[in-house]
């Protein structure tokens, strides 16, 4: 059976179903793509490449309770460069005391350049009560942000 156009109804509906599943792939790779979280980088990628504008995440084993804490190490990175923007933590499941996690460490690519990011895992750093006698892990990680 054709329609007043000379399409039959069979080749209409294959057309109008090929329409309509390319509109919803379109749909789903743009959610995709907005919803995209940054990028994770853990403590064995120390060189890391972004873009300006783009935040990336350093992701850390963690465990708050021993009094060990992550913080950024002098000298800072260029704040022309990188910014941090903000940490988080999980804790890993079943949460029990004293068990421990992974901590979240987010930057923000500023503009073109290079730079070093220093972390140390130490205790109570970035408290009026750290004791420099107590450090832990050192992290270094060379940053570079291109247009």
């Amino acid at each position: 059976m054709e329609g007043t156009d000379g399409i039959s109804t069979p080749s209409r509906r294959i057309g109008i179903a090929v329409a309509v599943t390319a509109l919803l792939v379109a749909v789903y790779s743009l959610i995709a793509v907005l919803t995209a979280g940054p990028e994770v980088y853990g403590p064995q990628d120390t060189v890391i490449s972004v873009s300006p504008g783009e935040r990336f995440v350093i992701e850390l084993d963690d465990n708050p309770s021993t009094g060990y804490r992550w913080s950024i190490e002098s000298p800072a990175p260029d704040p022309d460069v990188l910014k941090p923007a903000g940490s988080h933590y999980d804790a890993d499941e079943p949460v029990v005391t004293g068990s421990g996690g992974t901590r979240y460490l987010e930057f923000q690519a500023v503009r073109a350049g290079r730079t070093e990011l220093a972390l140390r895992h130490c205790f109570q750093c970035g408290t009026g009560q750290a004791d420099p006698d107590r450090g832990g892990e050192q992290l270094a990680f060379r940053v570079t942000v291109t247009d």
